[in-house]
């Protein structure tokens, strides 16, 4: 989409640069400029002033915007608001933002062609996405660390190219990525050596820089180096996502344990959510907060797929219990096994070692799920019309925005 003809307000908090802001827009835009303690003071003078199509908050003050745009998404609840935040990103602000009624948290600094993009997307998650005819695009989530989300996403590819499917895996855990490490690979060529390769991206480069594993998956491994992290942007991302799911049966993305910026353009270009978590106290409190920071950044909790590993300790905690504290009912369980971390350690999934294994079934059962959803939108999109299509394509898959 184009941002041409929109009307913009941008709310500045004290030192903002708002030339960087301004550069991300285009030329000829109306933009409507105020500071965010005016903001504060004035709202329904300015929003009569501004008529604004999309409001931009930009500061590094938390507990000033938050005010902001609250009263904002009262006032204008039609009107998309795009946070644009110099903070920190991991010190609860994200899910702040979101239910204060923040549509998009883009933090700074970002190149403008950069933010352009992520202002687009911002006002295209409350139009509604458009996949077009892509593959499913599965991303794979766990606030907490060691819940077993490259776990789950290394057997799910695994278990998906057993039903004669070709999926491929994008690590996004930029600095501590174990995906290669999981499926046995050898990182000659990783997300990074990629993004600062010579030359446009296209699909056939894409392909040049992927994994081939023996089971017919296909990964694009994590940089080797944490400080190699800065060289993949969001921008870059979101055009490999595009790319690989022009190419692939199903593209797989395991995350970092955040609400982190490469996270959310994940879970914004996904067609499906996978929330991974363990069966102990810390684990289902963080899933619990996951769960509520998605259902704030508009996607049902009831079309998201719960994953919960280890599902068979005792520990004390019924399933009832987790059904209770999640509001919903774990779609997989993956009971513990001795011979998962043996598998990992060789480099192997447990699909591969012991796919009649509780542990292997349960990531097979999840596999033929996605490839069920997958199969009956296909058929739904083959009867019905292009003119059908084009209005329902940010419904083909099994998630929905509310």
């Amino acid at each position: 989409m184009s941002l041409t003809g929109i009307r913009f307000l941008v709310l500045l908090g004290d030192g903002v640069d708002s030339a960087a802001i301004r550069a991300a827009l285009p030329p000829t835009a109306p933009v409507h400029t105020a500071g965010l303690r005016d903001a504060a003071l004035r709202m329904p003078v300015i929003l009569e002033e501004a008529a604004p199509d999309v409001v931009l908050v930009a500061s590094d003050d938390f507990n000033s915007m938050i005010g902001v745009i609250r009263d904002m998404s009262s006032r204008a609840p039609n009107v998309p608001i795009a946070v644009l935040y110099g903070g920190s990103p991991d010190n609860g602000f994200v899910g702040a933002a979101f239910e204060a009624g923040a549509e998009d948290v883009i933090v700074l600094p970002q190149p403008p062609q950069d933010l352009a993009f992520a202002i687009e997307k911002a006002i295209a998650r409350r139009r509604g996405p458009s996949q077009g005819a892509l593959a499913p695009m599965i991303a794979i989530l766990g606030p907490k660390g060691g819940t077993g989300k490259t776990l789950a996403a290394c057997n799910l590819a695994v278990a998906l190219a057993n039903l004669g499917q070709r999926p491929v895996i994008v690590d996004i855990d930029l600095q501590f990525g174990d995906v290669g490490l999981a499926l046995g690979l050898r990182p000659t060529k990783t997300i990074y050596d990629l993004a600062v390769a010579a030359g446009d991206l296209d699909a056939d480069k894409v392909e040049s820089f992927v994994t081939q594993h023996p089971s017919g998956a296909a990964a694009l491994l994590a940089p080797t180096r944490p400080d190699h992290a800065a060289a993949v942007t969001i921008s870059f991302l979101r055009k490999v996502f595009e790319l690989l799911r022009s190419q692939y049966d199903f593209v797989i993305v395991d995350t970092p344990p955040a609400f982190s910026p490469e996270v959310i353009a994940a879970v914004d270009s996904a067609s499906h959510l996978c929330l991974v978590g363990m069966l102990d106290v810390l684990s289902l409190k963080d899933t619990k907060i996951g769960v509520e920071t998605l259902a704030r950044m508009g996607y049902d909790p009831a079309e998201l797929t719960v994953v919960l590993n280890r599902a068979d300790t005792s520990v004390g905690i019924a399933h009832s219990d987790v059904e209770l504290l999640l509001g919903r009912a774990p779609d997989v369980l993956v009971p513990s096994d001795r011979a998962i971390p043996k598998a990992i350690t060789a480099g192997k999934t447990i699909v591969e070692e012991e796919p009649k294994s509780g542990a292997g079934q349960a990531f097979s059962d999840l596999a033929e799920h996605y490839l069920k959803e997958a199969e009956t939108a296909q058929a739904a999109a083959a009867s019905t019309t292009p003119e059908q299509q084009a209005g329902t394509t940010g419904r083909r898959f099994a998630l929905r925005r509310r």
